[in-house]
């Protein structure tokens, strides 16, 4: 997930035609400008049906209605359009979701990371620099199960790099899209990733065992890419509305999450705009869930408390800065919707990592994202993660396989998918309730307590990026705000 983190379908039909009036009071007034993306969202119980003469109506161009929801995608360049679609007494409310922005800026280009260097090896894989898979007990996991090919995972993300030699046996292309556009586009040139994010991710879920390059969590389970952002790292509430329906529709047993959805970090409910991003990306996580799948998120990476927000200082910031006071009934998306494994970062020495945040009600469980500071080991990777990496995209330190490329990274979008791939094994083993694994990945992970005082200690230069607030960690061994429930464990979790 996102350090800086600047910055997310089913193929139903929109049903059938319903030719609806608008008031046209005004309209002389409207001005045009810019093309803006907006989510619709119709009220509780009402029918989305005919949305599509809705938007043309109000001088709007129709993109998708995902019905099962009450949801509808659509874009204009009307100053009028958000006021036009309100005169509908079937509209609850509309939101613009482009015109500030997020942008994920992963590890890989923190300034501090040493310069590129690239290591040729002949080794069969590099199995030995996977401190991570170690921490979390997977390679003896893996001597019970390495996942069923029945289990489908959906790497929610910037896309996938769907020639990777240690990844191309376990993607399924038939269930997999590009959600960019807010539609669900299944052409695999529409999901290649041209970010990088998505590959490293889906690696650590489900990089297959084949003798080369690294080893997956789960590494015989199916995964799925669905392209959540666009090829800047953004990622708006169109598409991750998509990606969570076409989840949904597809069946998927898990989702790894590692971002938070743009526009605005914390979405505050009191903000008309911000709560019907809120209520319209819940409603398809939701739905989600209700079809089976577990949705696991990574926290992000601020130092942030996120049980007690108090600013937002990071967005928007496609312009100049603002800060504003937030309180409890702001949240981020997804991590923070009910029932999200919520999921913090630690090092190579088992600490929480410096930069990720917590929170008492968020934090699940804990899982290796990498510490480049506090815990840098003597690995290549000085105690980042590594995993697989397209071969077109550069790299600040890399190790290189024949053809295969592979990036060392930090972050809890590194975390969270140990988790997803935990979460598939658990699956593989016919548990397929999403309360059910959610509570087997509680009660199988290895408690870690809050840090002592001169552990703590450790932690001063790190203080919250919103607030300032130096780190703090509440509870006990048992559940804390730092580590949840404490370490996955793949092993406990599938003995």
């Amino acid at each position: 997930m996102k350090r800086r983190l600047r910055a997310v379908c089913a193929l139903l039909g929109a049903g059938a035609i319903v030719v609806l009036s608008l008031p046209i009071s005004a309209a002389q007034a409207a001005t045009t400008g810019s093309t803006q993306t907006y989510l619709v969202l119709y009220k509780d119980g009402a029918s989305s049906q005919g949305a599509d003469a809705l938007v043309r109506a109000a001088g709007g161009t129709f993109v998708y209605n995902y019905q099962q929801i009450g949801v509808v995608i659509a874009r204009s360049d009307r100053s009028d359009f958000r006021d036009r679609l309100l005169a509908s007494s079937r509209v609850d409310s509309v939101a613009g979701t482009s015109k500030f922005a997020v942008k994920l800026n992963n590890e890989q280009l923190d300034a501090n990371q040493a310069a590129t260097t690239t290591i040729v090896t002949s080794d069969d894989t590099f199995d030995a620099l996977q401190w991570d898979m170690t921490q979390i007990h997977a390679p003896e996991a893996h001597a019970i199960t390495e996942g069923s090919r029945s289990v489908l995972v959906g790497d929610l993300d910037t896309g996938l790099d769907y020639t990777h030699p240690d990844l191309v046996a376990n993607i399924d292309f038939a269930n997999s899209a590009s959600c960019e556009f807010g539609a669900p586009d299944p052409n695999p040139s529409m999901w290649q990733d041209h970010f990088g994010h998505g590959t490293h991710t889906a690696g650590t879920i489900a990089a297959a065992h084949n003798g080369i390059g690294i080893v997956g969590v789960a590494p015989n389970v199916r995964i799925a890419a669905v392209k959540t952002s666009n090829d800047d790292g953004f990622f708006f509430p169109e598409m991750v509305v998509c990606a969570f329906m076409w989840a949904a529709n597809h069946h998927f047993n898990a989702t790894n999450d590692s971002y938070f959805a743009d526009p605005w970090y914390f979405n505050c409910k009191n903000d008309p705009e911000q709560r019907a991003i809120w209520q319209a990306e819940t409603r398809a996580i939701q739905f989600a869930q209700q079809q089976g799948v577990v949705v696991v998120a990574a926290e992000g990476n601020f130092d942030d408390d996120l049980a007690h927000p108090t600013q937002d200082v990071i967005s928007p910031d496609t312009g100049p800065g603002t800060t504003r006071t937030v309180h409890n009934d702001c949240a981020v998306i997804p991590v923070e919707v009910p029932g999200v494994i919520g999921v913090t970062a630690t090092g190579s020495l088992g600490m929480k990592s410096y930069y990720s945040n917590y929170g008492v009600g968020v934090t699940q469980v804990a899982a290796p994202g990498g510490d480049r500071i506090l815990q840098q080991t003597t690995d290549t990777g000085q105690g980042r993660v590594l995993s697989t990496w397209p071969s077109y995209i550069p790299c600040g330190r890399k190790v290189v396989e024949g053809g295969a490329t592979y990036c060392w990274l930090q972050g809890t979008s590194m975390a969270s998918p140990h988790v997803t791939g935990v979460v598939a094994l658990i699956a593989s083993m016919g548990i397929t309730s999403p309360g059910a694994i959610a509570a087997r990945i509680n009660n199988t992970a290895d408690p870690i307590a809050c840090p002592t005082a001169e552990q703590l200690a450790l932690y001063a230069p790190f203080v919250s990026v919103a607030n300032g607030a130096p780190q703090t960690c509440a509870g006990g061994t048992g559940y804390n705000s730092w580590y949840g429930h404490g370490q996955v464990n793949a092993l406990s979790a599938v003995s």
